[in-house]
């Protein structure tokens, strides 16, 4: 390897990029970790429920590894110029986060379809704000809860109705 290749980014950002890198393996660890918890019965198809899991941390870990390797190796390659903000949007970030964590609290209180219109709803502000053109007039809020019903409506339905997959409504009937 040449000096010439080893210099193509700065020292400090080959030195993010490798934390990075190192960060992913880490995570692909902790999947791994909670995959010994799951059970390896092995199902209809000959493979447990922990088998997706182990595939995921394993390639998960095999991507941490190549970052690390392109990060000391010269860094990342032929990557594009940003042009986003120089700096995360927080506004935008909280209004996402909010919708996550109200999903993940409401999800069993009011329903599948409620909860996840919700979230909709809320990242949308999220995005919209970190682009300057967060909107919160009462008909950008029904409309957009009027999109979000419409989208996991329909998931609701499939999950339940076509897969038989339980997930939290809220009634009894199975359609709400």
């Amino acid at each position: 390897m040449t000096d010439t290749v080893r210099d193509a980014l700065p020292a400090d950002a080959r030195r993010h990029q490798t934390w990075l890198g190192a960060g992913v393996v880490v995570l692909a660890l902790g999947l791994a970790w909670g995959a010994t918890s799951i059970s390896s019965d092995a199902g209809y198809a000959g493979v447990g429920p922990n088998f997706l899991p182990w595939v995921v941390s394993g390639l998960l870990g095999l991507c941490g590894v190549w970052l690390v390797w392109e990060a000391r190796t010269g860094g990342f390659r032929d990557m594009d110029e940003t042009d986003g903000a120089d700096r995360g949007d927080w506004p935008g970030f909280a209004w996402v986060t909010a919708g996550i964590l109200l999903n993940a609290l409401l999800i069993t209180k009011i329903g599948f379809i409620l909860s996840c219109a919700l979230c909709f709803v809320l990242a949308v502000r999220g995005f919209k704000a970190s682009e300057g053109r967060l909107d919160l007039r009462p008909r950008a809020w029904i409309t957009d809860s009027l999109i979000g019903i419409a989208i996991s409506a329909p998931v609701y339905w499939m999950f339940t109705k076509a897969l038989a997959i339980s997930l939290p409504g809220l009634t009894a009937t199975g359609w709400l």
